[in-house]
């Protein structure tokens, strides 16, 4: 029998051993499961459009997000406990890197004590950091969370794209991008410093190869100047100037946006986009954000000389800013109609007032576009959606 000193001394022994990190995951796994007493352990993994949860190995059968008890834990980011098939327990827990929803892990255990569970949630945490840091340069996780190919426009533009989910525990910034496998010119960013969120959706004009490398450019650029400390108005700068030299002949639209996290301003420039919405006590006010647009990025000269708009405005505790690209408001729901500003924020009020958080209310707002017989995308849709809750005083 395993006790918490064994179990942690073995745990140290795995971490200190110099060739424990060049382990497979599934190898890692089993040493880790071991070392903390436990009798079993699977890792799944969602799929890139978040319907699935994929085993790491082929040990047992992938489960639907929408319709199991680990779909449940990866939904709420909660436990569940169920009875296994094999008798014993099955403890389901969160797999998180931080406020990204990796998957879910998978403990079994003859019985489900508070010491199981303990070390259940230590060994999910462990995990998740090590999912984290392997993915980047491990293709056998991209093969096993895609469903079918993908498109050379979008393995270049997803390259780039940070997690879908960042956060603290006052700002949570999350974001879908569809169609997944297809992506033309459609982008997000969104990071954190000590004092600010940045923000940032773009949209390059058509959807091919031409398209993509517009956007990452612009990413690439927004990124060096906000990493070398510009503030907003030259970081827009940056990347006028980075597409007027690399890509002349083209150009995105864009908001880029950066929260003062201590304050509640939150800044932003507008470059010819849709305006972004500002969601307050669970109501939709539709002109909080609007502004006249200024010209796309990459089209310097359309500005005659003056320098693009910066705008400010305080947020409230607990409001939601959505920023989006028209293929979401112009999708086609069931009855032909585009789904539109009115259909898409009260989407997203229905989910907060029945408490429901943020990445799971845009999964599931991009999948009725999706799943609905006779709607469709027109074009990219990409959605970015921040909260912010300032600490109490």
């Amino acid at each position: 029998m395993t006790t918490a000193e064994t179990g942690d001394g073995r745990l140290e022994e795995f971490l200190a051993d110099p060739e424990a990190s060049a382990l497979e995951l599934p190898a890692a796994v089993a040493r880790c499961t071991a070392a903390l007493g436990l009798q079993h352990s699977v890792v799944y993994l969602a799929d890139l459009q978040q319907r699935r949860l994929v085993p790491l190995t082929d040990v047992t059968r992938s489960l639907p997000v929408d319709a199991s008890l680990a779909g449940w834990t990866y939904r709420t980011q909660s436990l569940r406990v169920e009875e296994s098939e094999t008798g014993g327990m099955t403890a389901w827990v969160p797999l998180l890197d931080g406020a990204e929803r990796l998957g879910v892990l998978a403990v079994l255990s003859p019985s489900l004590t508070p010491a199981v569970l303990r070390r259940g949630r230590a060994l999910a945490a462990l995990l998740a950091m090590m999912i984290t840091s392997k993915r980047a340069y491990k293709d056998s996780f991209v093969r096993r969370t895609r469903t079918e190919p993908m498109q050379l426009p979008a393995e270049m533009l997803r390259a780039f794209l940070p997690p879908r989910t960042i956060g603290t525990a006052h700002v949570v910034s999350t974001a879908v991008l569809e169609p997944a496998y297809e992506l033309g010119g459609d982008a997000f960013d969104h990071s954190l410093t000590e004092s600010a969120l940045h923000a940032t959706v773009l949209d390059a004009v058509g959807h091919d190869l031409a398209s993509g490398l517009t956007t990452a450019v612009a990413l690439a650029a927004c990124r060096n100047a906000r990493r070398t400390g510009a503030d907003l108005p030259e970081l827009v700068e940056c990347v006028d100037d980075a597409l007027a030299h690399w890509l002349p002949d083209q150009f995105c639209t864009g908001v880029l946006a950066q929260l003062d996290l201590a304050s509640g301003v939150l800044r932003w420039s507008n470059c010819g986009h849709p305006t972004p919405l500002l969601i307050r006590d669970q109501r939709l006010h539709t002109d909080a954000m609007l502004r006249e647009p200024d010209p796309p990025v990459g089209q310097p000269s359309l500005l005659a000389g003056r320098r693009r708009q910066t705008h400010e405005i305080a947020l409230k505790p607990g409001d939601r800013v959505l920023m989006y690209t028209d293929g979401v408001t112009e999708a086609r729901t069931g009855d032909g109609a585009e789904f539109g500003l009115e259909q898409f924020a009260d989407y997203i009020i229905r989910a907060m007032a029945a408490g429901e958080l943020a990445p799971e209310t845009l999964r599931r707002l991009i999948h009725s576009i999706l799943d609905s017989p006779t709607s469709r995308l027109r074009d990219d849709a990409t959605i970015l959606m921040f909260e912010w809750t300032p600490p109490t005083r």
